[in-house]
C-alpha cells in the first residue's frame, strides 16, 4: 500500500497514541477499520435518473461501485413498493479508506461554505465517528454542471478505539478539522 495517510499512521501516529493514551500493548492503539458512505434517494421509486446520477457520482467520489439498498416493505404513505431502491451505499476499506479520507480532509471539507471546522460531538460512544453532508459539490471530482440535484450524504468512519477520547484523537492526528466547541 503506497499511501501518505496510512504511512503518517504507521510511522507516527502510532507512536504517537501510545505514548500518549499510555498504552501498554502496542495493540490497543486505535485504527481505523472502514468508511462507509449511505444516501438516501426516496425518490429512485419514482424517477430511476436520479438513482443512476447518484450511482455515478459515488463512483467518481470513491472508486467503487455502491451497493443498492432496497425497501424492506410497502408503505403507502411513501409511495414506496416493497424492493424498491431506496438508496446506495460504499464501503471502504484499505488503500481506498486511507485515499478517501485524505481527500476528505485536505481538498472537500476545506471547500464547505463559511467552514469553521466540523463537530467534535458527532461521535457514537464507541470510538466511531458520523458526519452529514448537506452536498456532493464538495468533492472535487463532482461536476457542477453536470449535477440534476444537490444531495447530501452521511460518512461513518469506524475505528477500533474503545471509546470517544480515543477516536477523537485518533481523527485529530489524522488531521480532521474539528471546530472547538
Amino acid at each position: 500500500m503506497n499511501n501518505s495517510l496510512y504511512d503518517l499512521y504507521n510511522n507516527k501516529i502510532c507512536q504517537e497514541l501510545f505514548n500518549e493514551l499510555e498504552y501498554s500493548n502496542i495493540h490497543q492503539i486505535p485504527k481505523l477499520v472502514k468508511i462507509t458512505i449511505n444516501r438516501g434517494i426516496g425518490e429512485a421509486a419514482q424517477n430511476s435518473k436520479a438513482l443512476d446520477a447518484s450511482i455515478k457520482e459515488f463512483m467518481l467520489i470513491t472508486g467503487q461501485k455502491p451497493i443498492i439498498t432496497r425497501a424492506k416493505k410497502s408503505i403507502a404513505g411513501f409511495k414506496i413498493r416493497d424492493k424498491a431502491p431506496i438508496g446506495l451505499t460504499v464501503t471502504l476499506r484499505k488503500s481506498k479508506m486511507y485515499d478517501f479520507l485524505n481527500k476528505l480532509i485536505n481538498l472537500s471539507l476545506p471547500r464547505i461554505r463559511d467552514f469553521r471546522g466540523i463537530s467534535s460531538k458527532q461521535f457514537d460512544g464507541r470510538g466511531n465517528y458520523n458526519l452529514g453532508l448537506q452536498e456532493q459539490i464538495i468533492f472535487p471530482e463532482i461536476n457542477y454542471d453536470q449535477v440534476d440535484k444537490i444531495r447530501g450524504m452521511n460518512i461513518c468512519i469506524t475505528t477500533t478505539a474503545k471509546n470517544d477520547k480515543e477516536g477523537f484523537a485518533l481523527l485529530k492526528k489524522f488531521g480532521m478539522p474539528f471546530n472547538n466547541n
